[in-house]
């Protein structure tokens, strides 16, 4: 396979497809399916490059693979016409524009995976898709993990975090709980970004039908399922071995359930898992796949010797590594990889010849044209029932076999639109602006899209400070201030439901009681669960208690609560959380950046810390303190706090009552780069009194 890409050799191609296609003894469960033959001339089969629409790269992220790997997939995907992915490592803001020759490296397809790692407004918005990653098919279940080791400057300041700090993605998404979750995170992705598709990655298991259905009421554009046939030496080899059903299970069980339901006329259909030939490609568009994804060998075109030390940061080929010295040895093109889908597409053109179909959407769908491949000498496989898979749901029901229609949003009455229209003179002269609007619990995402309109035309350094001041009253809907942009500050007098600054990206956001309330903020409850999830930067000052998951996975935002649930900062990786009141268990769970100073008047915060990664010690340095106290002072000088104020004002007994929380690593980290400051100052003396 490679040299037949490196040469652009066609004929070498078929007799590497011929060893994958003809095996004498079958492997997988394509290996025992075959398509009725009714052939047509392949001049009248649509051109490669309408094939090679479909096709797209697999989600590995930079940092798991080098930049020069990560960068030629983006680059050949481009030419063809397709979509590379960039896994859930966020994307260098400088390939959002094409270089100087002309070529881009943009990736199409932007991921959003549980660690939100790289997700801001910025990220979002240079999309034409949106994929939420529930799980991957060879290690389904399972939080990904980035090494501190592959961590350089480079790549912390794509995820927007520290070097050599590692890196946990939670198993779940801390925002998905049930398919209305997913329906919400489907909303504020539409509405940051409505141009993009939104797409949502499943894995092929017992009863993916089931959650299918559910994923494409919830609103999603496009389904990827995933085999478990696939999966990098980043992936536990007992994962690969033992975890997740063939990609054929899967993708028949969706394609059925959502034609029956009357449901797959308005979402895609995308498979991957081992894709490597044309004749996969046509097995899975009659199983009803739409569009493809390769993964492995696309990185085996760019090099890949499959020496599955991806996760250790030795790739000999430079493929999968941040090493220097070994990211020499890489020797992939991106021209490799449009040979390879080129010959993919041309191949598939002969298969859709053979099959007597025109074109690969007429083949979509159509498990009719499926049949049981024969091996008289291996007896046993004909025990094998195939019968559901190859089962053709048009048989017993009219509904669509492929999408025919778009999904309905309902974006367009959304309260941002309000808010972009007022806004108008901040957007397009940076005239300061201050709105004032009631809200109700129906309003969901708001300033998402707003932040959208601003990232487009701003990008990440957004409008100056406080250019626009929105002031709400009432009961926030879900994800309030979602992405928000740096220059808009929201406050909101009266409280907020789940998921407030998911996102955050440089905003500011107010919480405080309704005025004329009276009862004690630091006592009541103002605002949902899982807030702050992903933020990178910005700012939170919430005048009463969070409930559960406050600060999870936050990267770099500043927040400032007066009581928190369970699992408060937990996956946290940067930034600065300042809780002023009682926290519930678990707190720092999967911790590895950033620190947290908790008020611990009970003095009993430790049973509630998890020790695992973090350790505990007072407020001592000068710095600390110093840092303290101006957090809270911001949060006394937005929120009026009273609990701030009484901290404030006996601060040389209060700051005695505050426990400092930092993770191992990260203070290891800071110890490090201390040292080595103190290293350079030392050298600079040095030089300065020797002249």
């Amino acid at each position: 396979l490679q040299i037949a890409t490196k040469t652009n050799n066609y004929g070498l191609f078929k007799e590497y497809t011929r060893t994958v296609d003809d095996k004498p003894n079958p492997a997988f469960i394509r290996d025992m399916l075959d398509y009725k033959r009714n052939p047509i001339d392949i001049s009248e089969v649509e051109p490669a490059a309408n094939i090679m629409k479909r096709f797209c790269t697999g989600a590995m992220s930079y940092g798991s693979i080098s930049r020069e790997a990560h960068e030629a997939m983006a680059i050949a995907m481009n030419i063809i016409g397709g979509r590379s992915n960039t896994g859930e490592g966020g994307e260098d803001p400088e390939r959002y524009k094409k270089r100087d020759d002309g070529l881009s490296t943009r990736s199409a397809i932007k991921q959003v995976a549980s660690g939100r790692f790289g997700v801001t407004a910025e990220y979002l918005v240079n999309a034409d898709e949106l994929q939420i990653k529930i799980a991957q098919g060879a290690k389904p279940g399972e939080g990904g993990q980035l090494p501190g080791y592959k961590v350089d400057k480079i790549i912390a300041r794509t995820r927007h975090s520290i070097p050599g700090i590692s890196l946990i993605s939670p198993p779940p998404h801390h925002d998905i709980y049930s398919i209305e979750d997913l329906a919400q995170l489907i909303f504020d992705l539409k509405n940051i970004n409505p141009s993009a598709v939104v797409s949502v990655k499943l894995v092929a298991e017992s009863g993916v039908g089931t959650i299918a259905a559910g994923v494409a009421k919830a609103k999603a554009d496009l389904i990827l399922i995933s085999g478990s046939e696939g999966g990098t030496g980043a992936s536990p080899a007992s994962s690969i071995k033992h975890a997740g059903l063939p990609l054929e299970i899967g993708l028949a069980e969706i394609q059925q359930t959502l034609v029956m339901n009357n449901l797959r006329g308005v979402v895609r259909l995308q498979a991957d898992g081992q894709v490597k030939t044309g004749r996969d490609i046509i097995l899975a568009a009659l199983l009803g796949a739409e569009e493809f994804g390769f993964a492995t060998s696309a990185l085996i075109v760019l090099g890949c010797v499959m020496m599955r030390k991806c996760h250790l940061n030795t790739c000999p080929v430079g493929v999968a590594t941040q090493n220097a010295e070994l990211r020499k040895r890489f020797v992939g093109r991106y021209e490799y990889l449009v040979n390879f889908f080129t010959f993919l597409a041309e191949e598939t053109r002969e298969h859709l010849a053979q099959l007597g179909c025109r074109t690969l959407e007429e083949a979509v769908g159509r498990a009719d044209l499926l049949e049981r491949k024969q091996f008289p000498d291996f007896p046993k496989t004909g025990k094998i029932d195939l019968s559901k898979i190859i089962f053709f749901p048009g048989d017993v029901t009219p509904n669509a076999l492929h999408k025919i229609s778009d999904q309905e949003h309902k974006i367009c009455d959304v309260l941002d639109r309000e808010l972009i229209r007022r806004s108008s003179p901040a957007l397009d002269l940076l005239m300061p602006v201050e709105i004032k609007l009631k809200i109700r619990n129906i309003d969901r995402a708001a300033g998402a899209m707003l932040s959208g309109e601003i990232a487009r035309r701003y990008g990440q350094a957004g409008l100056p400070g406080d250019t626009i001041k929105a002031t709400f009253e009432g009961s926030a809907g879900q994800s309030f201030g979602a992405f928000l942009a740096k220059g808009v500050t929201f406050r909101i007098e009266g409280d907020a439901n789940d998921y407030l600054g998911k996102g955050l990206s440089g905003g500011r956001i107010i919480v405080v009681p309704p005025s004329g309330s009276t009862f004690r903020p630091e006592e009541n409850i103002l605002c949902g669960n899982t807030l702050l999830y992903g933020a990178t930067s910005g700012e939170v000052y919430i005048n009463g208690v969070a409930g559960e998951r406050f600060c999870v996975r936050n990267s770099g935002a500043i927040a400032v609560v007066e009581g928190a649930g369970d699992h408060c900062c937990e996956y946290m990786t940067g930034g600065r959380t300042v809780v002023l009141g009682p926290t519930g268990r678990n707190f720092a769970a999967g911790m590895s950046g950033g620190i947290a100073y908790v008020y611990d008047e009970k003095g009993n915060f430790d049973y509630f810390c998890n020790m695992e990664m973090a350790e505990l010690s007072l407020i001592e340095e000068a710095d600390d303190q110093k840092e303290l106290y101006g957090l809270i002072s911001a949060h006394y000088k937005y929120t009026n706090s009273p609990m701030a104020k009484r901290i404030l004002d006996n601060w040389s007994k209060s700051v005695e009552q505050f426990i400092k929380v930092i993770p191992i690593e990260y203070k290891k980290v800071l110890q490090e780069e201390k040292l080595v400051e103190l290293d350079r100052k030392n050298k600079i003396t040095s030089i300065t009194e020797a002249r």
